[in-house]
């Protein structure tokens, strides 16, 4: 199965990204093989879930919103992360920027859900912060019809959209 992932990079109670990742094993244990997780590799919920899919055996596709995307992370054991699990990418697509950076992360994450069939999406249910954020890449999920599965890291639940 192909999964997608959206979803925050930071916590206002960072302890939920204990819930975070049990909700990802138990959801990722019940699907059928093989998995390909897609992501972009951000940190906080897509970090998160490409270790998840690695644990469960699974492989990774990672969509870059632009050549030079890792100099975004402020701390470097984010950016060291990110480099650590480009290392197991499967497939790997840098896209052409055009426009501002939260453009190319918009475009960014509708190519993860164009190329997804289940996305997850690690969301406070919040609007978008700016373009590109977790509530903008849900909207266009469900503009397109795709499975959604929704973590709701405030309130601890988890839902199909």
């Amino acid at each position: 199965m192909r999964i997608g992932i959206t979803g925050h990079q930071r916590l206002k109670n960072p302890a939920r990204w204990g819930w975070v990742k049990r909700e990802l094993d138990r959801l990722l244990s019940s699907l059928t093989p093989p998995l390909i997780g897609i992501t972009s590799l951000a940190k906080g919920a897509d970090q998160l879930f490409a270790n998840a899919v690695l644990r469960h055996g699974g492989s990774l596709e990672i969509v870059i919103p632009f050549a030079g995307y890792e100099s975004t992370f402020s701390r470097e054991r984010d950016q060291q992360e990110y480099t650590r699990l480009l290392q197991h990418a499967l497939k790997l697509e840098v896209l052409e920027k055009y426009g501002s950076d939260e453009e190319a992360y918009f475009a960014s994450g509708k190519r993860m859900v164009d190329q997804s069939e289940l996305l997850i999406a690690v969301w406070d249910g919040m609007p978008a912060a700016g373009l590109g954020g977790t509530g903008d890449v849900v909207n266009y999920a469900m503009q397109q019809r795709k499975r959604t599965i929704h973590f709701n890291p405030i309130t601890r639940e988890v839902e199909e959209l």
